[in-house]
């Protein structure tokens, strides 16, 4: 499921994620006051979201949540739409917006911690990977995290122009491997059969009814006769048996696809000189 954002009221609701609005009153008279406010709720909706996925996202559901009824929630959050722009900016806050262990002339080491904390950024929130891309929330957290990562760019000495097109490859690359480790760990939950089960029932299938697999599709069979995949780091250390095959693969093909693309930074750096 793709959700857009971007599509409640545009004044209300960049003024929501800019927090430009004057909270609503408290209600007088007896009685408690209302603790409700717009990161209540967003809180409440981001734990949702994090334990039972987009699907379960509803004004009502987060009204439950906060023992309150829908309808009390429209005074602080005028729909779901807004609500899922308030979300996705707030979890962003988590991004780091600067890289101090790093030397500032080492670009490299720097896009790598950058990388691998918004990977897992993305497998703790795995539902922020169904917002699509196309059009952004444009709230502070999210204009900050882009901030970051020009910033790291910057250290690189390329032009402005390519700087852009980095950026617009680095980040849907980290997306994309996140979403393969959180579908990893989702998979086996939402099928009910385990990797191990999946794989060996459909292998043996395949192999009887189609003999000539490596004939027909020589490259890739060609993969598997070349050699063992070197093992993933960490692999035979304690806690190691607990990540699956699949997610393990993920991560490795992360690691080995970030190494990639930040050699092609070098040589273009090298190229200028």
């Amino acid at each position: 499921m793709v959700v857009f954002a971007g599509q409640g009221d545009p004044r209300r609701s960049l003024s929501l994620l800019w927090r430009a609005e004057t909270p609503p009153p408290t209600r007088g008279g007896p009685g408690p006051k209302p603790r409700l406010s717009v990161d209540a709720i967003v809180a409440a909706a981001v734990a949702l979201a994090d334990e039972e996925g987009m699907g379960a996202l509803s004004m009502r559901a987060v009204g439950d949540r906060l023992g309150r009824t829908a309808m009390a929630l429209y005074t602080y959050v005028p729909g779901k739409s807004e609500l899922l722009d308030l979300m996705y900016d707030a979890v962003h806050a988590e991004l780091p917006t600067a890289y101090p262990e790093s030397d500032p002339a080492d670009w490299r080491a720097a896009l790598t911690a950058w990388a691998g904390e918004v990977l897992e950024f993305h497998v703790r929130h795995p539902w922020v990977l169904q917002v699509s891309q196309a059009r952004p929330v444009l709230g502070p957290h999210e204009y900050a995290g882009l901030d970051t990562l020009v910033t790291l760019l910057r250290a690189t000495g390329l032009e402005a122009g390519v700087l852009r097109r980095l950026a617009g490859t680095l980040f849907p690359f980290v997306r994309g491997s996140a979403q393969a480790v959180a579908d990893a760990r989702l998979a086996a939950a939402a099928t009910g059969s385990s990797d191990e089960e999946w794989w060996a029932a459909r292998s043996a299938a395949l192999l009887e009814l189609v003999p000539d697999f490596a004939e027909r599709f020589p490259a890739v069979s060609g993969l598997e006769a070349e050699g063992p995949v070197e093992p993933y780091p960490g692999e035979g250390t304690e806690g190691a048996e607990a990540v699956t095959y699949p997610e393990r693969e993920a991560r490795e093909t992360f690691r080995v696809g970030l190494g990639v693309l930040l050699d092609g930074i070098e040589a273009a750096r090298a190229d200028r000189t």
